[in-house]
Formats: C-alpha cells, structure tokens, sequence
C-alpha cells in the first residue's frame, strides 16, 4: 500500500487526485495540506510542523511560493516527492535537481501519460522526418490560463530541438517578420479560449503530405493518474531525479 501525502490538496487538482486514490488499489492518502482548511476524508494540515504521519512519497500540486517549504519537509523526512506544481523557476527546478542527492525527486512538465508519449513519438518523428519536413506546435488552453505558450508546448519543442541534428530556433509569432521560414524553425502558437482543458498538436509538414501528432485532455483526471502512478512508482526509490521516461520503463 502506498500511502500518499497530498499538498495542494484543496486545490481543483488536489480534489482530483482524492477521487484517483479512493478508486485506486494499493494507494491511500493518509494526510493533506494546504495553505486553506478545509473538510477531506483524511486529515488537513495547515502546517508541516503539525504533520506527523507514516508515509511513503508526497504529492505536490500546490504553489511555486509553497516550493521550499515541501521541498525542506520532504528531505527532512527522507520522503520522495513528485513535484506537479508548475511555474516554477529555473532557480527553483536547479533545487528540485540538487535536493535528488538526498531524496528521490520526481518531476514532469506535464503529468499526463498521454502527452508524455507523445513527446517519445515526436522524437521519433523528428529522427525521420527532420531533414524534409517543417516542425510546427500548436497548443490550446482555457481562457484563464496566464502563461503563454504552455510549459508542455514549450516541453514538446525542447525534447524535438534535442533531437533535430542541426540546432533549433523556435518562433512565437511571424506577423512581425517578413521572410520565408527557415528550416530550423519550431513554430510555437498559442490559443486561449472557453474551457479548453489542453490540447496540443505537432505538425510535420513536408513535400505533399502532412503528419500531425495529437494530444486532448478532456479533464484535469489525466494529470491526476500521471500523478498517482509516479507516488506508486516512486515508492521506495533511492535517491535521484527521475522522470516519465522512468515511469514509462517500470509501466
């Protein structure tokens, strides 16, 4: 069984996972914080001081500002973390990576299996394809997310510039510059509207055809899955930085 500490856990993703884990075999949430009290079928903390439970990773959908505070409880308590918060900085990421000699980290720009496929099959598609075929993202989003484009987009064209044998320079918006693409281009495009939960598209564009790879989130419950699967994964691992492609290896 594993037991779960879940930060953020009044939070819409905080809510989500609850429901993951109560239909989950094998895992329990045996606490939860957050900076706001509230009502669960598990304890609520407030603070990490009153938090004295047995545990065997934590969960974090919190807040970039919670980040040092987790990040100090989990260490202290030799607990793996899987870090879900997103926002965070590079200053903070480069902690996340130097906290991995002590604890095992867990960490994804996205949490959703799906995408994280994707991504593996973007690579391989961009080994294939790089030498004819133009490189294109489109992501879509909520008319209430803020940041733009998305850190998965932004994820997508970092694992394809990885990839691609001659460099990468990605291009936000193409209304202000008059000249013909370049083939080391990665357009990156941006939509904000209605409920959208997330949607992305990779384009391969070539001579006569056109390859698009395509990820839906219909609900926050696929990040929620992503979530609980790695606390599973993470389960009893030394320490390191671990990732999706882990996951992917243990699935």
């Amino acid at each position: 069984m594993t037991k779960i500490i879940l930060s953020g856990c009044m939070g819409r993703m905080g809510t989500a996972i609850t429901e993951i884990v109560k239909n989950t075999e094998n895992a329990e949430i045996v606490c939860g914080f957050d900076a706001l009290s509230g009502e669960r079928a598990y304890p609520v903390y407030t603070d990490y001081a009153d938090v004295k439970v047995d545990a065997d990773a934590i969960i974090d959908f919190s807040h970039p500002s919670n980040f040092e505070n987790i990040l100090a409880f989990a260490k202290k308590n030799s607990l793996p973390i899987i870090m879900c918060t997103t926002g965070l900085s590079d200053e903070q990421k480069a902690k996340l990576k130097a906290a991995a000699a002590d604890i095992p980290v867990f960490f994804s720009a996205n949490m959703s299996l799906g995408i994280n496929l994707l991504i593996r099959l973007a690579k391989m598609a961009t080994k294939v394809l790089e030498k004819d075929f133009d490189i294109e993202i489109v992501e879509k989003h909520h008319n209430k997310k803020l940041d733009a484009p998305s850190g998965t987009a932004l994820a997508i064209a970092d694992a394809i510039a990885a990839t691609m044998t001659e460099g990468a320079q990605y291009v936000y918006e193409r209304q202000s510059v008059r000249r013909q693409r370049e083939k080391s281009e990665i357009g990156i495009h941006a939509i904000r509207g209605g409920t959208i939960v997330g949607d992305h598209d990779v384009i391969f564009a070539g001579p006569d055809e056109v390859i698009t790879l395509s990820h839906s989130a219909a609900s926050r419950e696929v990040f929620a899955q992503g979530a609980v699967k790695a606390a599973m994964f993470m389960s009893g691992r030394p320490a390191g930085f671990y990732c999706m492609d882990d996951l992917f290896g243990d699935l």
